[in-house]
Order: structure tokens, then C-alpha cells, then sequence
């Protein structure tokens, strides 16, 4: 299990160093000098060459991911172009509204998601499955960002029943404002949740140990807590893991249309503004969150599954 979780650790380092490079890559085809973004169109060649020189835009591209990763090592994620603060200190001022509803959202979709995948395969081939399976399908293929619309236009507008823009003030009325982009984000995953813990326990409900505790005479509640559902929510387990990655670009879109602070409406406004140090180092420390939820989510599993403990 050690060796395991270091083999992680050393490739979440790997996927960490890959992404910035390919982003800082990205970054440099995008039309647009940021010299001539943040001194305007007026500024003299001289004064341009120069804000390019104190950025480490005038090296070459190499040296400049070299350097960002060196300055990383030292805790510098750089300073803001426009105000001369740390790059670190605006990200994390920004960030726990992006993880609290990135977290609202899970844990409301896990909850839903599994409790309908888990009586669509209790109940299979009844209506109610078929209608189970005919929502989920329904809420997967819609967008984030068309069920953040449609939610503000009929809870905020038509109802009045919900606020739809910013964060709020206060622990309640910070909660009355969450419950609007954790809906838009979450609604899709209870599909994605409730469809693959249908499948998993319609499978798990075949195997030998199953047949064995009914054999024995077991109630069939116990059966379903104990021998199905914990082994059926593995790969539910798993989507959650993998799926943190959708649940932050879904957040950007989701931020901007209820005018949230967070990351996401932090990355928008960096990116206009092509105010690199912002973008690099927000879009680092969200690729940390998402490697080490993913890393997280394989460890339980590893934990919960003996089968998966052998393979280690």
C-alpha cells in the first residue's frame, strides 16, 4: 500500500508539471501582448519592452517554464500585473468560494445520485426504473451552464423564490446564495452517480457471496446494506474522484452567470485581461486539488476493496 501511494504521489507530481507546461504553451498562442493589455494601446515601444522584460516575456519559452517552476519551489507564484500583489494570496482569497460549492454540489449529487441508483436496481424493469433511467439520462446531457440560465430565470425571476447573484453575506444568507450554482453544477452528476450505481449493483447482485447470504437465509435489507451497496459505490467512489476536474470547469461558467466570487470568474477576468501570473498560478493550484481528490478517491477504494489491496 506505501509503495502504491508513492507511485501515485510521484506521477500526481508529473500530471502537475505536464499541465502548467502545456497551459504555459497555450498561453503564448493566444493573440495578444499582455505588455500592450496592461499599458494600453498609447504606451511607447520603450515602455513596452521594458513591462515585457520585468514579466520574463522576452526569454525564451523554455526558460520562462523553468523559471515559473523554480519560483514554485520557493513558494513565488509571482505577483499581479495590474496590482503588484502575490498571485498566492488573491487564489486563496478566491478560492474556498470554489470549493465550498464545488463540495455543496458533490456531496448533495452523491447523496441523491446514489439513493436513485441504488432503488432503480432494486426495482428493475418497473416504470419507476424506466423513469429513474429516463431523468438521469435527461439531467447528464444538459450543460452546467444552460441549468444555471434556466435556474435563475425560474427560481430567481419568475418565482422570486432564491437570489441569483453573489455570495452573500452571513453563514445563512451565504447558504441561500449557494443553493442556485450547487443545483446547476450538481444536477448532472446525479445522473452520471445514479446510472453507474444502478449498473454496478445489478452486477454485484449476481455474484456468489450475494447468493450465499440469501442461501443463509439473510434479510434481503441487510443483504443490500452490507454485501451490495459497499462494494457498488466503488466506482461511484471513483467518478467522484475523476469528475472534481468537470465539477471546476463547470464552476467557471456557473461563477460568471451568478456573479460569484471564486475561481472560476478569477480565471475569466485573468485570461481578458492576459494577465498571466494570475492564470498560471490559479490553474496550478487547481490542478493540485484535482490530482490529489483523484489520488484521494483511488486510496479509498484501495481501502474499501480487499480485491484492490491484492493488486497492490
Amino acid at each position: 500500500m506505501l509503495f502504491y501511494t508513492a507511485q501515485r504521489l510521484v506521477l500526481s507530481v508529473v500530471i502537475v508539471m505536464v499541465a502548467v507546461s502545456i497551459l504555459t504553451l497555450m498561453l503564448h498562442v493566444v493573440p495578444g501582448d499582455p505588455a500592450v493589455m496592461i499599458l494600453g494601446p498609447r504606451a511607447t515601444p520603450e515602455l513596452i519592452e521594458r513591462t515585457r522584460e520585468a514579466m520574463g516575456l522576452d526569454r525564451p519559452l523554455p526558460v520562462q517554464i523553468l523559471m515559473f517552476f523554480a519560483n514554485i519551489l520557493r513558494g513565488d507564484l509571482g505577483e499581479d500585473v495590474f496590482t503588484g500583489r502575490a498571485v498566492s494570496q488573491i487564489v486563496f482569497e478566491q478560492l474556498p468560494y470554489t470549493m465550498i460549492l464545488i463540495s455543496v454540489a458533490i456531496l448533495w449529487s452523491a447523496a441523491c445520485g446514489i439513493a436513485l441508483g441504488a432503488y432503480s436496481a432494486l426495482r428493475r424493469n418497473t416504470w419507476l426504473d424506466t423513469l429513474s433511467g429516463v431523468v438521469s439520462v435527461g439531467t447528464i446531457s444538459i450543460p452546467a451552464f444552460v441549468m444555471a440560465l434556466y435556474s435563475v430565470l425560474i427560481f430567481a425571476v419568475w418565482l422570486g423564490w432564491l437570489p441569483a447573484i453573489g455570495a452573500g453575506d452571513g453563514f445563512l444568507d451565504g447558504i441561500v446564495h449557494l443553493i442556485l450554482p450547487a443545483f446547476a453544477i450538481g444536477v448532472a452528476w446525479v445522473g452520471y452517480i445514479a446510472r453507474i450505481v444502478r449498473a454496478s449493483m445489478l452486477e454485484v447482485m449476481t455474484q456468489p457471496h450475494v447468493r450465499m447470504a440469501r442461501a443463509f437465509g439473510l434479510p434481503d435489507r441487510r443483504i443490500t446494506r452490507s454485501h451490495i451497496l459497499k462494494i457498488a459505490v466503488l466506482p461511484a467512489v471513483t467518478l467522484i474522484g475523476t469528475g472534481v476536474a468537470h465539477l471546476f470547469s463547470a464552476a467557471v461558467f456557473v461563477e460568471v452567470i451568478f456573479a460569484r466570487p471564486g475561481i472560476g470568474a478569477l480565471l475569466v477576468g485573468a485570461v481578458n485581461e492576459r494577465n498571466y501570473p494570475i492564470v498560471l498560478g490559479a490553474v496550478l493550484i487547481t490542478t493540485c486539488i484535482i490530482v490529489l481528490a483523484t489520488l484521494i478517491s483511488d486510496l479509498v477504494v484501495a481501502l474499501l476493496d480487499p480485491r484492490q489491496r491484492e493488486d497492490i
